[in-house]
């Protein structure tokens, strides 16, 4: 299977934070790769924009040693000269005058203008409001915000007013990289594009949905932050919700931005209150190496680095069938996936046999992004109907060859997404609002009930009153592996 490079127009972006970590490993890798698939025109131009004091020339060798550093293969290293020369820096203080002027001359008016705030969220007011001072944006320019989008109800309102002080919504793109991600788009053509599934995806055919986001690190330099946000901030409110609304929506009545982006808000908005008994939380412990209270240098810390919920969304579709949800760190793999288990036959016709299994649909994100099936067929040979359990298995680097293997990193398609103008695949200021709505509560309640996450060893699976959380169902959690 050949894969499709449609090139986007060209454009100016300019990357706030342009020194920054983010910027390194993921924002210029991810543009230099689309920009040797072809997908990128050579007349575009990226500016990176921070306080260091640098040259262009410096700048560019800052990207240079970037791009070696994150993509180790780079083969195509014919390519790497000419991608420098895209790349422009400016010098700038967001909070005061220093390099705006300079900035404006840099931009063109004739090209697609975007403008990527990989900066803490603080700073987007003063950079909306020097960009609109000098007159760098107008009404057809696009911002890139990254998360997070506050931390909690009143500051993620708080900064949407921020932002709309200077760029109406169809302007905004708020970044969230899962959403990117090759596998996440195809539950979206299983569902919408096919009629196998769509019938059966409710709660009289789904018994229940589990979301897993495991990591094998821990916190590592990012513990003060973490430890004001914790896993239910940091991932649940944002990711494993963006993962929930795609499985749980309506089909939207086109594949349009507002059309998408409205049906998942109706899932935010149908979401139950989460029960007490129905959280855990946990710490990773010390066990050879530092454990999450040294890694956050707090050793009174009560922030989860672990957390899974029952969480259940009252409407006709899935009343009934519950959603677990489960992310932690220090974990025994680095996996992502979402696996969708359906109920059994309502009558067997196979008497005496004995150890059915479930059918259920995994659909991986990471590693080896892909789906599989697993579904009982008979066993092989004499001796009468034996059945057995078999996965039919699509992994995108095997099943489209070359094309599967060589899939798009999500900044690289979400990055494109911003300069074709397709908002599809960001979240809207109403979506994010709605959805600290119900984590608020969820926070509030175990911070007023004083509740202390469980310890965990690294490179188990969590918490042991994690396992209870699905047991007192009659359920059980799927194996965390790679």
């Amino acid at each position: 299977m050949v894969s499709r490079v449609i090139p986007v127009d060209p454009f100016d972006l300019v990357i706030f934070g342009g020194t920054g970590d983010l910027a390194r490993r993921k924002i210029l890798p991810g543009l230099y790769r689309r920009f040797v698939a072809g997908q990128m025109p050579a007349d575009s131009r990226i500016i990176g924009a921070a306080r260091s004091e640098m040259d262009q020339a410096g700048y560019r060798q800052f990207v240079a040693e970037a791009l070696r550093e994150f993509i180790p293969d780079l083969r195509r290293a014919e390519g790497l000269s000419d991608f420098l020369g895209t790349i422009d820096y400016v010098a700038i203080d967001a909070q005061g005058d220093g390099g705006w002027a300079e900035l404006a001359g840099r931009t063109r008016k004739d090209v697609v203008r975007a403008f990527y705030f990989s900066v803490a969220p603080a700073l987007f007011g003063d950079l909306a409001e020097r960009l609109h001072q000098h007159g760098i944006t107008d009404a057809s320019s696009r911002v890139v915000v990254e998360k997070p989008f506050g931390r909690d109800l009143a500051t993620a309102r708080d900064l949407n007013a921020v932002l709309a002080r200077h760029f109406d919504e169809t302007q905004i793109y708020r970044i969230d990289h899962y959403l990117g991600k090759e596998t996440v788009q195809n539950l979206m053509a299983v569902r919408f594009a096919n009629i196998l599934f769509e019938p059966l995806w409710n709660s009289q055919f789904i018994d229940h949905v589990q979301i897993t986001v495991a990591e094998t690190v821990g916190v590592g330099g990012r513990g003060s932050y973490y430890d004001r946000s914790g896993a239910m901030r940091d991932m649940v409110q944002n990711h494993l919700m963006q993962l929930l609304c795609l499985i749980a929506m309506e089909p939207p009545y086109r594949f349009d931005p507002d059309a998408v982006r409205d049906e998942k808000l109706k899932v935010i908005r149908a979401l139950d209150p989460v029960r007490p008994e129905d959280i855990v939380r946990g710490q990773y412990l010390a066990n050879g190496q530092p454990g999450y209270l040294e890694d956050v240098e707090n050793p009174a810390s009560r922030t989860e680095s672990y957390i899974a919920l029952k969480v259940c969304i009252s409407n006709w579709r899935w009343k009934g069938t519950p959603f677990y949800l489960r992310t932690g760190k220090r974990l025994r793999a680095r996996t992502s996936e979402i696996a969708i288990t359906f109920r059994e036959p309502p009558h067997s016709i196979f008497e005496g046999e004995e150890g059915w299994k479930e059918n259920v649909l995994v659909i991986r994100l990471q590693p080896n992004e892909g789906m599989n099936l697993r579904v009982m067929i008979k066993e092989p040979g004499p001796g009468g109907m034996r059945l057995t359990e078999v996965p039919l298995d699509m992994s995108f680097a095997d099943a489209l060859g070359e094309t599967g293997a060589d899939i798009p990193d999500a900044y690289e398609r979400l990055i494109m997404d911003v300069i074709r103008g397709n908002q599809t695949l960001f979240m809207r200021g109403d979506e994010v609002e709605a959805a600290w709505a119900w984590a608020d509560p969820v926070i509030e309640g175990w911070e007023a009930r004083d509740d202390r996450p469980r310890g965990y060893d690294p490179g188990t699976s969590g918490p042991e009153d994690a396992l209870m959380l699905l047991h007192r169902d009659g359920r059980r959690w799927r194996e965390i592996r790679e």
